[in-house]
């Protein structure tokens, strides 16, 4: 966030973009940067959709801006998934940022390993981050030295800069707090980064790809989202504009849901808001009479908790009435992380995407699930997806940047 400001600052056209299936980082991207950013990933969709995605967000800009997810070479199944491979996939150079706390000259064989270990990744150079004073960066960048990688300089330990909870960064006040934080990193970064001697040993050509044909469609397409529905991957929503009008109401401020042929209730955090939710009584009617006619409805994690008979709190002491479409209660009572890629057979057809949550559903037996899942490794989970008539409801965060999503109903 910190660098993206910076480039900011200076006048840069940028292009944000994220590694992976993260549907959050993209949000801190948009506000340190200005610029929508766009996840890519390596596992949920095809090379050449990366590639071209890739080079579609990037043309007319100055500078585009890769966050990595995880280890450089953490992925799915060894390093197949991860950072490395995407910036193998891309030939994108990497910038190694290095947790140099309580280290000094062992940084050595720590960044000869990662500049080594993949002869298609290329470590550009190092930027160290937690460094406790100019003394403490002199044996780090002689480190470098010794073992011939650039090193572009450091982020002093700053507490200002220590990013809150993710689960609560999502309200007015922590996007207020979290301003000040870039603010501060950006200025830091200015201070202690040889930031023109980072981009030049980073330039290098975008790919070329066709550009894919698209038609226009005639659907009216309804999106929720605000601050309790915002997990929405930005490619999914470009084929969603693609299908025909899209309009956006707000289930928080109590919207009435505008005339659709398709609803999409993303994923977010209708637990922090479940008071005002369950207050909203019309968004909710609106919603129970769409899907008992017949409505197609796509509902995600933290929709698919609003489309459910109640959300239980933490404490499990007080339960919020929503819309009762499905019929099962969501608690978050007793949470526990869910979290993996996740690879889902419909009918024959395979879809792809992913799953973070806390909460659980009280009787997820309620409904035989219409799919079969599984993680990345091919292994099977008990995540269910739902239907009843046209609504189709589930934990996982479906990615369909690159296909139609009413293919889910046929």
């Amino acid at each position: 966030m910190g660098l993206l400001r910076a480039l900011k600052n200076r006048g840069c056209r940028l292009q944000p973009f994220k590694s992976g299936p993260d549907y959050i980082d993209p949000l801190f991207h948009t506000q340190a940067s200005g610029q929508e950013s766009v996840n890519l990933d390596v596992w949920m969709s095809s090379p050449n959709h990366v590639r071209t995605l890739y080079a579609t967000y990037g043309a007319g800009t100055d500078v585009c801006v890769v966050e990595g997810v995880m280890g450089l070479f953490d992925g799915y199944a060894r390093w197949e998934g991860s950072s490395g491979a995407l910036a193998a996939l891309l030939s994108i150079p990497v910038i190694l940022l290095v947790n140099a706390r309580s280290a000094a000259y062992s940084v050595a064989p720590l960044i000869n390993g990662f500049a080594h270990f993949q002869p298609d990744v290329r470590v550009a150079g190092v930027v160290f981050n937690r460094v406790a004073s100019p003394t403490h960066f002199q044996h780090l960048k002689e480190a470098c030295g010794d073992i011939g990688v650039d090193c572009f300089g450091y982020l002093p330990q700053s507490p200002d800069i220590q990013v809150p909870s993710r689960h609560l960064g999502l309200s007015l006040e922590a996007r207020q707090e979290r301003e000040k934080q870039i603010a501060l990193a950006a200025d830091l970064i200015e201070r202690h980064v040889d930031i023109d001697r980072l981009l030049a040993a980073s330039h290098l050509p975008l790919p070329v790809c066709a550009p894919v044909p698209t038609v226009q469609g005639t659907l009216r397409v309804a999106v929720a989202r605000d601050d309790a529905f915002n997990f929405i991957y930005h490619e999914n929503l470009v084929q969603l504009h693609r299908l025909g009008e899209v309009n956006f109401f707000s289930p928080l401020r109590g919207d009435r849901l505008p005339s659709a042929d398709l609803v999409y209730l993303p994923g977010g955090y209708p637990e922090l808001f479940a008071p005002v939710l369950s207050a909203r009584q019309d968004t909710l009617n609106d919603l129970k009479d769409y899907a008992e006619q017949g409505g197609r409805l796509l509902a995600e994690c933290g929709g698919m908790m609003y489309l459910s008979q109640s959300i239980t709190d933490a404490d499990g002491g007080r339960s919020y009435p929503m819309a009762a479409v499905l019929p099962f209660d969501c608690t978050m009572a007793h949470a526990r992380l869910h979290l993996g890629y996740r690879r889902l057979v419909i009918d024959g057809s395979e879809w792809r995407g992913h799953e973070f949550h806390y909460s659980d559903i009280v009787q997820p037996d309620a409904l035989p699930s219409i799919a079969g899942q599984f993680n990345g490794k091919g292994v099977p989970v008990t995540t269910s997806l739902y239907r009843i008539k046209n609504v189709i409801a589930g934990y996982t965060h479906l990615y369909w940047g690159d296909r139609n999503i009413l293919e889910l109903w046929n």
